[in-house]
């Protein structure tokens, strides 16, 4: 090892200075080259994952906004009404989306069949719907629980504007605090006609809902 370090050091020694100079550059060339080399490899490795991301990322957005407008379209029907509220119905949709895997396929299998005939009401619609496929049932009630409970994925995503108590806004709306005096709850409500409509889907398990 001392041998060969004493070699290069003569040969060093014997070279001119302007050989050293011109020595020493093309190794700190050579260092450069693969340092510069390895830079460029690696910021196109990083701007080729950033790209993949974005890339991702926007057909993923294209995905949600195309699920939510098919979403927006098949709840309008269930709920009988022509307008409801986009960002309510994007807090909903992304709750129900998150609670199953499946829940994209079926809401466009239903944007699908509500786009392929003109059904009259939500009862049409809703029928209809658990004729072709049974399991229809279950998302309907998904989305008609989001909208009427404020509810989905088993969290509350709204609750003054759910839709149970728009029914009632002329009458009861709910608040924080007591609307009257002691005991004004225990005063006969005002007398309601019997609903005459009949369930549009098939009866359901009851399940109690722990509290």
């Amino acid at each position: 090892m001392r041998k060969d370090r004493d070699c290069q050091s003569l040969s060093l020694w014997q070279l001119s200075p302007n050989a050293m100079r011109l020595s020493r550059l093309l190794r700190i060339s050579r260092r450069d080259s693969l340092l510069t080399g390895m830079s460029a490899a690696l910021l196109g490795g990083v701007a080729h994952a950033r790209a993949q991301d974005q890339h991702s990322a926007s057909l993923q957005t294209t995905d949600h906004s195309e699920i939510l407008s098919q979403f927006m379209a098949v709840s309008r029907r269930l709920t009988d009404r022509d307008t409801l509220d986009q960002r309510i119905g994007a807090a909903l949709c992304n709750g129900i989306l998150h609670g199953n895997a499946d829940r994209p396929a079926r809401i466009q299998a239903l944007y699908a069949l509500l786009t392929k005939e003109n059904f009259a009401s939500a009862s049409d619609y809703a029928r209809a719907a658990e004729t072709q496929d049974k399991a229809f049932k279950d998302v309907i009630h998904e989305i008609m629980t989001g909208w009427y409970r404020g509810v989905a994925d088993g969290k509350v995503v709204v609750y003054r504007s759910a839709l149970m108590f728009d029914i009632t806004k002329d009458a009861v709306y709910p608040k924080t605090y007591a609307t009257g005096g002691p005991f004004y709850w225990t005063t006969r409500p005002p007398d309601v006609a019997r609903p005459a409509g009949q369930p549009a889907l098939s009866p359901s398990k009851f399940v109690v809902e722990p509290t």
